[in-house]
């Protein structure tokens, strides 16, 4: 029997609690979120950025190639509903390209390039600190209903807060140091999956897969897996 959208919503939950031991690996449990977010809502790709200690938001999770490289021409841009939703803490819906190209010219040049029509962004906020946002795309027009906005909201609130919360770290300015070293870690990821794609004759989406699983299956951190792969320590 298919679950329904709500089983799968409370599944999502426990899941992400599950993935919340000691010394968790923040980048798996956002890309374990824009995966969910992808399959629960009425979206077609989804993706994370985080701010940096000096204030500049950082690609971190992506559901694929495509919306990677969208959400990275928006911060090349320096414009966009995922930057809004960051500087703000407000959640930011676009419904159609007119209204893209009206609020942001650039930004909405690159989506219609990559297929999306929509775009919504939710902020990674508590309370009255905010450490990113995450970018939710559609390929057809229209306004993403309330029902998924405050699902949304619900899981990136839980991130958020698992986020701050890790090895009980209560002040964002230190917790804004933790994710750093996130953010330094996805530079290894990438490469690594520019590595197994060459080495494997695979698109960027297929390498982050067979890295992803390598790590899972082994009980490794996604980073330290990436760099023991960049290092030629282990073979995938």
């Amino acid at each position: 029997m298919t679950q329904s959208r709500e089983h799968r919503l409370v599944d999502t939950f426990v899941t992400l609690a599950d993935t919340l031991v000691d010394d968790y690996d923040v980048i798996e449990l956002l890309q374990l979120l824009v995966g969910k977010a992808a399959d629960l809502f009425d979206v077609s790709a989804a993706g994370i950025m985080l701010a940096t200690p000096s204030d500049e938001l950082e690609l971190v999770a992506s559901t694929s190639e495509r919306s990677a490289l969208v959400g990275i021409m928006q911060l090349d841009a320096g414009e966009g509903p995922c930057i809004e939703a960051y500087r703000t803490g407000q959640v930011v819906t676009v419904g159609s390209l007119d209204e893209l190209h009206r609020r942001w010219p650039d930004f909405a040049a690159a989506s219609k390039l990559f297929g999306y029509a929509s775009v919504h962004a939710i902020p990674l906020r508590l309370r009255n600190e905010t450490l990113g946002s995450m970018n939710l795309y559609r390929e057809h027009p229209g306004p993403l209903n309330d029902e998924d906005i405050v699902a949304a909201q619900a899981l990136t609130d839980v991130a958020t807060i698992s986020i701050l919360q890790q090895r009980g770290l209560e002040q964002a300015s230190i917790a804004r140091t933790q994710l750093q070293r996130a953010l330094d870690s996805r530079v290894v990821i990438e490469q690594a999956k520019g590595f197994l794609a060459q080495t494997h004759d695979v698109d960027m989406d297929q390498a982050f897969e067979l890295l992803r699983s390598y790590a899972r299956s082994h009980q490794m951190p996604l980073a330290e897996t990436a760099r023991q792969v960049v290092g030629r320590t282990i073979t995938i």
